[in-house]
């Protein structure tokens, strides 16, 4: 059986690979767009960005494998597919968006430095991180998140017995699916199937446990980590909510966390927040280009050097991307995860699920019955390029921008129903 020093530096290690830009900046905008419905967002918020990530965690004690074993009941080309889509869009924007918030929370304040050169530092150093990956888990577990989980409980807490709970009306039309949506720019669900494989490669290369010890070490340290994820955005939506009144209400993401740690934690707010931001940010980036370089070595285990040169690109991915501002890189990831997000949950919750209901055959209706359904979605969120609204109107939950939901459950249901008439 694992020990708990074991089991709580892995669970400190997943949570600093979780937590980055999106989950920092995200939770206290809902919160303060959310009002006296912030419970409710939150209950949305934490289905798709801890519950969905820590069934993946699940899913990666289960398989101990990598993202590759996710689809591979499916097809090997669908999951080989599935696998180089995640990756890129991994490496192509949630992760030179750390380096974009960095940039605007933790540099600007103090120095009036381009972002292109806080970009090439900034990925300067998630490179030296991603080639001792030997180290990784000891430095994020046992360092750098105590760190973060430190100052974000004094910034929560603070504001928790110094203000009012009073809350404005909402402004969000749908709260409950909203903090769904919301929740897929935290890239968590993503984030679950790249960061578990980093994880599993950490964990066998400093311990030759038994398949059964790392099971229950993962899993056990995915609960943790789910739930410190948990109180962590529970504790921002809500300081958001109860600072509706103190704030113009156009107040961006960046300027509202921003404020809040300055109303918490007084003059040292900027230095307080700039160690935050930076680590959050700093460790997610690391995981993302490590479980990327991981993947390409895996898949070509006869080039000694696909390791490196995928960290390489990795990094100058996050350079040229990392110099843009953090709306923008959001603005653009949305269409790409209302397409591959559904995606990666139905992977998730399907690998998750005992083999007698996620049969290979169950397990691939249900993947591309979501697939189909996604698409909609996917070209209802192109902005300009959106088709008219009408024609997917007649897909439940479309108005929600989650009509892959129900087929894809009833496929699940009914493909179940038929093996079993067949087994009979």
């Amino acid at each position: 059986m694992p020990n708990t020093k074991d089991t709580l530096v892995t669970t400190f290690a997943l949570f600093s690979l979780f937590f980055g830009a999106g989950n920092l900046i995200l939770p206290p905008l809902l919160g303060f767009q959310s009002g006296n419905w912030w419970w409710l967002v939150a209950l949305g918020f934490a289905m798709s960005a801890v519950l969905v990530p820590i069934m993946g965690i699940l899913a990666h004690a289960k398989l101990q494998g990598t993202i590759y074993d996710f689809g591979k009941k499916v097809s090997p080309k669908f999951s080989l597919v599935y696998s180089l889509l995640i990756y890129v869009i991994s490496v192509s924007l949630p992760s030179p968006r750390t380096a974009a918030v960095t940039h605007e929370m933790a540099v600007q304040p103090f120095f009036n430095t381009p972002a292109l050169l806080s970009s090439i530092i900034y990925f300067s150093l998630v490179f030296i991180f991603v080639i001792n990956r030997s180290k990784l888990l000891d430095i994020l577990g046992k360092f750098l998140t105590p760190a973060i989980i430190f100052i974000l409980l004094l910034i929560i807490v603070t504001s928790f017995f110094t203000l009012d709970f009073n809350f404005g009306a909402t402004e969000i039309t749908n709260p409950f699916s909203g903090g769904i949506l919301e929740g897929y720019q935290t890239f968590d669900a993503i984030g679950a199937v790249v960061v578990g494989g980093v994880i599993i490669v950490s964990i066998n290369l400093k311990s030759d446990a038994s398949f059964k010890d790392k099971k229950t070490l993962v899993r056990n340290a995915g609960w943790l980590a789910g739930l410190s994820l948990f109180i962590i955005y529970t504790g921002l939506i809500l300081t958001g909510a109860m600072n509706h009144n103190n704030f113009e209400l156009n107040i961006n993401r960046i300027e509202l966390l921003t404020g809040l740690s300055k109303q918490s934690l007084g003059n040292n707010a900027n230095i307080f927040l700039s160690i935050l931001v930076s680590l959050a940010c700093f460790t997610t980036a690391v995981g993302i280009v490590t479980g990327t370089a991981d993947f390409i070595k895996d898949r070509l285990p006869k080039y000694k050097h696909a390791y490196l040169l995928t960290a390489v690109l990795g990094c100058l991915l996050g350079i040229v991307m990392g110099q843009f501002n953090v709306a923008y890189i959001i603005t653009v990831a949305f269409p790409a995860l209302m397409f591959i997000y559904p995606i990666t949950i139905i992977l998730i919750l399907m690998n998750v699920l005992p083999e007698k209901w996620a049969s290979p055959k169950v397990f691939k209706s249900v993947v591309i019955t979501t697939i189909i359904f996604s698409i909609p979605d996917f070209m209802g969120s192109l902005g300009n390029w959106a088709p008219r609204k009408e024609y997917f109107e007649w897909i439940p939950l479309s108005e929600y921008r989650l009509g892959w939901v129900l087929p894809a459950v009833a496929v699940f249901v009914i493909s179940n129903m038929v093996k079993k008439g067949r087994d009979f």
